[in-house]
Formats: structure tokens, sequence, C-alpha cells
């Protein structure tokens, strides 16, 4: 059994809606219910509901905290069965933490995957179980190193920042040769 672990921070893939408010909000995790959806063979998701907070309202102690948890669950040290973390982060500021993770984590045991979506799970046309089904399959594949995986795409840190016309993730350093 390959064991994957995942760490929810709330973001927009998470976002349910607020009927007496009429907001999308991070009250609670929907990653369970996203998750029973996939048949996952010879896997075990390990989940730690982390924070529910909207990528721009995420603090540096609060990435300093993703940082730490990263590191416990064997992106350090002693992995045991742990093959590879992902981590369910906004889209806004993923790029910031990604950058936060590489440089806390130069050298990772395993792949650690940050990925979200623009638009919630709970919302037609959705990249949310999309999004989170190639990053579990990309935690068990990839070699150890900090990513983003979105939209059909690996994109290796440093470097990864969001194209806000297009919607989805690229690497800076690529886009531009």
């Amino acid at each position: 059994m390959r064991r994957i672990v995942l760490i929810t921070t709330g973001g927009t893939i998470e976002k349910t809606y607020d009927e007496t408010t009429g907001e999308l909000v991070n009250r609670q995790s929907v990653v369970r219910k996203m998750l029973s959806r996939l048949r996952l063979e010879d896997k075990e998701i390990s989940i730690l509901e982390l924070m529910h907070k909207d990528s721009l309202h995420l603090t540096d102690a609060d990435r300093a905290r993703i940082v730490e948890v990263t590191k416990t669950f064997g992106a350090v040290e002693n992995p045991g069965e742990t093959v590879g973390i992902v981590i369910l982060h906004g889209t806004d500021t993923l790029e910031t933490t990604g950058e936060r993770l590489l440089s806390s984590i130069p050298l990772p045991r395993m792949p650690i995957i940050l990925t979200g979506a623009i638009r919630p799970y709970e919302m037609k046309k959705s990249d949310a179980l999309q999004n989170l089904t190639e990053a579990v399959f990309a935690a068990g594949l990839l070699q150890p190193g900090v990513y983003c995986v979105a939209h059909g795409r690996v994109l290796e840190f440093p470097g990864v920042t969001k194209d806000r016309l297009r919607g989805t993730f690229v690497h800076a350093a690529k886009e531009t040769t």
C-alpha cells in the first residue's frame, strides 16, 4: 500500500456556498467528498485538515505551519511508507507557499505537490476534482521536489506563477524562452 499524505489549507478548491450570506466560504474540508468519487487502487490517503483559509488570508505564520507539518510527514526524514505529499491550497498565493517550501526544504525525500482550483469543487465546470486526481497520481510518480500540478501539467519550483488571464499556472522561466 502506497501512502500519500494530503494536507488541506482551504482555498477556492474547498469553498462551499453559504446560503445565509450568499458567499463562497472556507468552513470545512470537502476533500473526503472529492476522494469518495475516485477509485484509488493500492493507495492510502491520510488527510490532515490543517486550516480552512482563502490563500489571500494566509500569513507568514500559516506558511511556517505548512512547512513544519510537511517536514513532520516525512519530507525531510523517515518517510516510512509515505511516497508523496499533496497540499490543497488556494491558487492566489500557491506560488508563495511553493517557494517557501522549496527554500525551507531544498532536498525533500519525496515529491511535495501543491494544487488548487480556479473554481470550487461544488460549482459546475470546476477543475477541482481533475487537479486533485492529477496531484494524487503525480505524488506517487514524481522524483523528490516541490511541484505545482494542475490542468494536466506538472511544474517544478522555483519559478511557478499563476497566469490570471489564462486561469492556470505557468513556469515563468519557460514561458519567456
